[in-house]
């Protein structure tokens, strides 16, 4: 039986990994909140040792994989015919980290950051294998991803004279630009600036923050890349020029 050409069995070894993945994220969660090496030797005895059973994530990691798998399928071309399902494999316990420690701490680990940043540079180098122009556009994705987050937290700094924006969200855009490249990353900005401002102005408005608190931007980045992850770019294009052209401009 095939699901959008991919067979079943590939959809159930999805739920599997995920759950696995999904309960492995709450130990790597629990572990860098506790200001500890998510991975370190005999860390699998620890993990057994310490287990409380995650069941949103485990519920929520099999689910994210089995629609990556359904949107990206399986090509028969190889490991570098699949990179974009394999790196989005990887990177979603990570994203999964980010979003929790941002939320409930109002920090991202450098750990999280330079695994992305890390994982960027393998795959910037892989998929040059196939086209070298598609690693100038990571390169690019970086460059414009780190250099508009560094850009708002100096001017805030210089304007309000506090941080508009954490570090950690420029290293975050940094790791996110090198897997997404140019296009993406720009995309990611502006969809996490839309969530951001939308996000703000209800919790103001429910009075569940004030204007003097900070608010995490790192959530809204996660929630972004997501939402590139699995929405065409040209949909996410025509939608953005309608909302920030107030519909002027069609494409």
């Amino acid at each position: 039986m095939y699901i959008n050409d991919v067979h079943i069995n590939f959809y159930i070894l999805a739920v599997l990994l995920g759950i696995a993945v999904g309960q492995l994220t709450d130990w790597m969660i629990r572990r860098l909140e506790a200001d500890k090496p998510a991975f370190c030797k005999g860390f699998l005895k620890e993990m057994k040792n310490d287990a409380h059973p995650n069941f949103f994530l485990m519920t929520l990691t099999p689910i994210i994989y089995i629609f990556l798998l359904y949107v990206y399928g399986i090509n028969n071309g190889g490991i570098l015919e699949n990179l974009g399902l394999i790196k989005f494999v990887l990177i979603v316990p990570i994203l999964l980290a980010v979003f929790k420690i941002d939320y409930d701490h109002q920090i991202i680990p450098n750990r999280l950051n330079l695994t992305l940043f890390e994982l960027g540079l393998v795959f910037t180098i892989l998929y040059g294998f196939n086209n070298v122009m598609i690693s100038v556009d990571r390169i690019l994705g970086l460059v414009v991803g780190g250099g508009i987050f560094l850009l708002i937290t100096l001017l805030g700094g210089f304007i309000a004279g506090k941080e508009a924006m954490g570090l950690g969200d420029v290293k975050l855009m940094c790791g996110l630009g090198l897997l997404f490249g140019f296009a993406n990353t720009l995309i990611i900005c502006f969809v996490a600036f839309l969530i951001g401002a939308v996000m703000s102005i209800l919790l103001l408005a429910t009075k569940k923050k004030k204007t003097n608190e900070y608010i995490p931007f790192g959530p809204f980045i996660i929630l972004a890349t997501f939402i590139v992850i699995f929405v065409p770019s040209n949909i996410l294009v025509t939608i953005l020029l309608n909302i920030f052209t107030l519909g002027m401009i069609n494409r």
